[in-house]
């Protein structure tokens, strides 16, 4: 890779192309693989560029997540503070919530849609599958904390009897999970504004891990960036 890279060269024609600046956003991508010394070349060309934002790409792709997340945690702060630092492909909770504290704003992924098929609805403590016998005869909604169209309508038995017949389920389970990740980014925004994130965050991860059998890689991740899931 040189100063010359591809990414750049196309940055620069879609800046040179850019007609609508007041109402569209240019948010360059910042690429490497897992090579920080490559990601260093790419952030610096980029940043010298006069854009809105930028993205992180080239990761959810099979990488494991230790490496996913020390490449999140060597280019994020390589990016400016004052402007919205994007990570491209994700959408599991628990990764959402590691990288917020590790300096991501946005993310986008088709993960709460791609998973419908296969009866999947979003909830704290990880994924319910709605095709699951144990479904059956639970009338309670997917989430009873959930404030949704669907969690305010339906109960789990009733998503389960239709979940492999009709594709209204698939609809139906749309509604639920994209309420899912906003409610999760409206209250990762609220606790980083009142200032207790750190807490809120070891308050999350114990809800998904009881037993405190924390994946190494959200431990390191999170105490490269200060939050301690021991103390």
């Amino acid at each position: 890779m040189t100063k010359d890279m591809a990414t750049t060269r196309w940055l620069d024609r879609c800046l040179k192309a850019h007609g609508k600046p007041d109402i569209q956003n240019i948010f360059p991508i910042v690429q490497g693989t897992l090579f920080q010394d490559l990601r260093k070349i790419s952030a610096e060309d980029l940043v010298q560029r006069n854009v809105r934002g930028y993205a992180i790409g080239g990761l959810s792709g099979g990488e494991s997540k230790l490496d996913f997340s020390k490449v999140v945690n060597y280019t994020a702060p390589l990016l400016p503070k004052e402007k919205p630092r994007y990570l491209m492909g994700v959408g599991f909770a628990i990764d959402i919530i590691v990288c917020c504290a590790m300096g991501i704003d946005m993310f986008d992924c088709v993960f709460p849609t791609h998973a419908l098929p296969f009866g999947c609805a979003l909830i704290k403590t990880g994924q319910l599958n709605l095709k699951q016998k144990q479904y059956k005869k639970d009338y309670n909604p997917i989430d009873k904390d959930c404030s949704c169209s669907t969690c305010k309508t339906y109960t789990r038995a009733y998503l389960h009897g239709i979940v492999t017949m009709h594709t209204v389920a698939c609809h139906l389970l749309t509604v639920h999970n994209i309420a899912f990740q906003q409610h999760l980014m409206k209250s990762i925004r609220e606790s980083i504004k009142e200032q207790r994130f750190p807490e809120f965050v070891k308050n999350f991860v114990n809800e998904l891990y009881p037993q405190r059998d924390y994946p190494e890689w959200v431990t390191s991740a999170l105490k490269s960036v200060n939050i301690d899931l021991t103390d």
